[in-house]
């Protein structure tokens, strides 16, 4: 197994598998995803990329609800759009609030395209939907697998990752398969998520003052109570620390004497 940190920031672990998609050619990869109306299109994958925009489609297909699992498929309201992704595991979810609160994410959905496929060699037809996919800022593409646990899938999704990396490269966007988030962020990221919504921001000057009370590293509930009544501005300082106005060290459990300091701009 491989394990990397990319320059994108999202965390990758790419199991290393025979070259699946060796000889695959530009334009011979199909893309298939769900119109406004419900309708299943057809497009070469070269052409979709381009003209397509992801991050605004209904999932292409559904998660399945797998009877006794205890945690099944559902949405998450992302703060970035404003709308709800899909989302069919923990791990997925884990994986979609690192990049909701990722401020160079613009736009975030759920399995909104399966690719298309000939093996080379066979030629037997495959497929494959990727769980997650963002849209950046700067225009840039990333689909991405959320597996809970590394080697999750097999080698079967391993040559799928194989086929995945080569055809996003080949339109210049990005394929992962990203690493399990640890236990203790993939918590703290849902207490905070708890507080995400804007309306739990505050006004301009609740906002300011929390700059202002945390420009020097204090534990969270000493500059809370600087503040105002530590109560009323909990839920403030919360939201900060989801949206990175704040920060604190995510790796460690979260308690009311954990370090937070301001980020400056």
């Amino acid at each position: 197994m491989s394990s990397s940190s990319d320059p994108d920031g999202t965390r990758s672990s790419q199991p290393l598998a025979a070259d699946a998609s060796a000889l695959l050619e530009p334009g011979s990869v199909q893309a298939q995803f769900a119109a406004p109306d419900g309708a299943l299109v057809m497009l070469r994958w070269c052409e979709a990329a381009v003209a397509v925009r992801f991050e605004e489609l209904k999932p292409v297909a559904a998660f399945k609800a797998v009877p006794g699992r205890r945690w099944g498929p559902g949405w998450w309201w992302s703060a970035t759009t404003g709308g709800h992704v899909v989302v069919g595991s923990k791990a997925m979810r884990s994986q979609l609030m690192i990049l909701d609160r990722d401020p160079r994410v613009a736009g975030l959905a759920g399995r909104p395209v399966r690719l298309i496929w000939r093996e080379p060699g066979s030629r037997r037809v495959r497929s494959w939907v990727p769980q997650l996919f963002a849209r950046y800022v700067d225009g840039a593409a990333l689909l991405a697998d959320c597996p809970s646990r590394i080697g999750a899938g097999g080698e079967r999704a391993a040559q799928a990752a194989a086929v995945m990396a080569e055809v996003c490269a080949q339109v210049g966007f990005v394929y992962r398969r990203l690493a399990p988030v640890d236990e203790v962020l993939a918590v703290n990221l849902v207490w905070l998520a708890g507080y995400r919504h804007p309306r739990n921001a505050g006004g301009p000057l609740l906002v300011q003052a929390l700059q202002e009370a945390f420009v020097e590293p204090l534990p969270l509930l000493e500059g809370a109570a600087r503040v105002g009544d530590a109560l009323t501005v909990l839920p403030s300082v919360f939201h900060a620390l989801w949206s990175g106005r704040l920060a604190a060290d995510l790796s460690a459990p979260l308690h009311e004497r954990v370090t937070v300091w301001a980020v400056a701009g």
